[in-house]
């Protein structure tokens, strides 16, 4: 497997730092915000330089229960080709549900939400996966996410669960300490059990992050320094196996240059200090191998049989439908569930929603001011995302509007502008298009 060594995530707000950091092997780029025709001038640098740059996705939804869209797939591919990566990275994940196989509204998370650790799920996982690979020019790596909630009826662990896709698809894993440590704090899951059951061989490399830990629940912010108990996970699974690679994530709040190079020392330290005693790059901490341990307990014997694919997408859809209901548009919460933790996540969705909003259609906040939190929020409770964060910010301009808002005339006129230069066709200047949204405007100004 390609040594990658240390790295960090790159984001635009810290690109000139990670140009000049010391010790910089590879950088990952979140692959839906890089276009192939434009890559950003840092990106190219840090190439020219011999940096490595891996495209990590975060929309694929390998774990919904439809397949990989075809748009989605190519595009990852052409980023993989622009960027001369040697892997790409996604997540173990779902992102939507509903649509053509519950005949429901399609509904958008907007976030990573965990799948059941049941055969039915990892029946579809391993046929996405299996869609995703073949249509990938470079080997595909699937990441283990965060979680504030637990399915009900789980039949496997998160190690047995990844054990098993990894023998029956081939694929390689990124191991995110960070969300070890997330579900051992939320869902009671010992790090080193996991450790001890997944295949620690395939890993093609490692995620480290901060979070922070409030009401009992630690939310996986990305935008704090890495605690210890993230660096003792980390500390376990170097001295396991040796990892091809491992990254630094930060996506906001970023401190000064110096503190994030303090992070990558400790980093480094951590994997050295781990790899250099006994049993370092063995691939199991405690001896507990495929034929003894890993498998113990998998439903149908050392290997169960999964189900037909086709029933299982769609008991699938079903479940994973109704619980992003219940998260998204307060429909009951689906029966097993634990309804104080889904309201935690259901609030955490939607602070989301309104943080990732404000970041692509940042005139919003600047038109509202200090009440654009609690219009969006309010907003989101009613609405589902059913598209993405852009139609989203179109859908809140236009539910301001025609409830009469903002109160000040002058607001209500600059974002009734914002939302017709962004609604209608360009140039807005002639056509019936354009003179019905003008016909639009006058009525929105007049409520």
């Amino acid at each position: 497997m390609r040594r990658l060594g240390t790295g960090i995530g790159w984001r635009p707000e810290i690109a000139d730092a990670v140009e000049a950091m010391p010790g910089i092997d590879w950088v990952e780029a979140v692959a839906e915000n890089v276009c192939p025709g434009h890559l950003p001038d840092s990106l190219l640098r840090l190439r020219e330089r011999g940096v490595t740059v891996v495209p990590h996705g975060v929309s694929l939804g390998l774990g919904g229960a439809d397949r990989p869209d075809e748009g989605r797939l190519t595009a990852l591919a052409e980023r993989a080709l622009a960027l001369g990566s040697p892997l790409v990275t996604e997540h173990i994940a779902f992102v939507r549900a509903g649509g053509d196989l519950t005949a429901t509204q399609p509904l958008e998370a907007g976030h990573l939400l965990p799948v059941p650790r049941t055969r039915d799920a990892l029946a579809v996982l391993c046929e996405n996966v299996r869609i995703a690979q073949d249509a990938l020019p470079v080997p595909l790596a699937v990441e283990n996410i965060a979680a504030l909630i637990s399915w009900p009826g789980e039949e496997m662990t998160e190690g047995q669960f990844l054990y098993e896709l990894v023998e029956r698809t081939g694929v390689r894993l990124l191991i995110d300490v960070a969300n070890l440590h997330t579900n051992h704090v939320n869902r009671g899951e010992d790090p080193a059990k996991a450790l001890d059951e997944l295949p620690v061989e395939a890993i093609a490399y490692v995620h480290v992050a901060g979070g922070f830990e409030r009401a009992g629940v630690w939310h996986d912010s990305h935008a704090h320094p890495v605690p210890e108990p993230v660096l003792a996970i980390l500390a376990d699974l170097a001295s396991r196996v040796t990892p091809p690679g491992v990254l630094l994530e930060r996506d906001e709040n970023f401190p000064e240059p110096a503190e994030l190079e303090r992070e990558l020392d400790t980093i480094r330290a951590t994997v050295w200090g781990a790899g250099s005693g006994p049993g370092a790059g063995s691939g199991s901490g405690s001896g507990v191998g495929p034929a003894d341990g890993r498998r113990a307990g998998l439903p149908g014997g050392p290997r169960g049989e999964l189900p037909p694919t086709a029933a299982a997408r769609q008991r699938t859809a079903l479940a994973q439908a109704a619980l992003l209901s219940a998260l998204v548009a307060g429909t009951p919460v689906p029966e097993g569930f634990d309804r104080v933790r889904l309201k935690v996540q259901s609030q955490a969705l939607a602070a989301k929603r309104a943080d990732v909003v404000a970041k692509v259609a940042p005139e919003l906040p600047g038109i509202l001011g200090a009440a654009y939190r609690a219009d969006f929020l309010a907003y989101a409770q009613s609405r589902p995302m059913t598209g993405g964060y852009r139609l989203d910010a179109l859908g809140f301009a236009e539910y301001l509007l025609l409830a009469g808002r903002p109160g000040d005339a002058d607001a209500r006129g600059r974002l009734s502008d914002w939302w017709l230069e962004r609604s209608g066709p360009a140039p807005l200047s002639r056509g019936p298009a354009a003179r019905l949204l003008r016909a639009t405007r006058r009525v929105l100004l007049r409520r």
